[in-house]
């Protein structure tokens, strides 16, 4: 099992938590919340407003999201999902835990009480450059005050 961390339309109620949530595609169990430990800028962009975290580490803002711990078959879904390695690059980052829900195995607890876990994250270095100059957000919502509707790829 690996941990991954969310921050866009993958989390609970956002437009593609359907897909954590099937089986079909591999296990994914909800770990708790979380935030980078480092500021990146989260942007919303391109076309069907997707929401991209920059790695440009130490810019932006402590992003919050969601911890999962997913298996092998899930992990190569959201691969394929995120279009790693072209689109997103999955990387270790530093995720400081806001709020754990696993009660379970001695290594869970022990992450929580440090306050910090490793989790794989989808973040991009492949951007156009004016995708620095747009908002920064701390957290993304799909419906969000920002007025930049995700489009489904159904609707695409």
């Amino acid at each position: 099992m690996a941990r991954v961390f969310v921050y866009g339309t993958l989390k609970k109620g956002q437009p593609n938590y359907k897909h954590m949530i099937n089986t079909a595609k591999g296990l994914a169990k909800f770990q708790g919340r979380g935030r980078t430990v480092e500021k990146y800028p989260l942007v919303i962009a391109g076309k069907y407003n997707i929401p991209y975290m920059l790695n440009i580490p130490g810019t932006g803002h402590h992003v919050a999201g969601e911890i999962y711990s997913v298996d092998d078959q899930m992990l190569r879904f959201l691969d394929e999902f995120e279009g790693c390695p072209e689109m997103y690059q999955r990387t270790l980052m530093s995720i400081e835990v806001v709020e754990w829900e696993g009660k379970g195995g001695a290594g869970e607890g022990r992450a929580a009480a440090e306050g910090v876990v490793e989790c794989f994250v989808y973040s991009t270095t492949t951007y156009p450059p004016e995708w620095v100059g747009l908002p920064y957000h701390d957290s993304y919502d799909s419906s969000g005050k920002h007025g930049l509707s995700y489009v489904l790829r159904e609707s695409r």
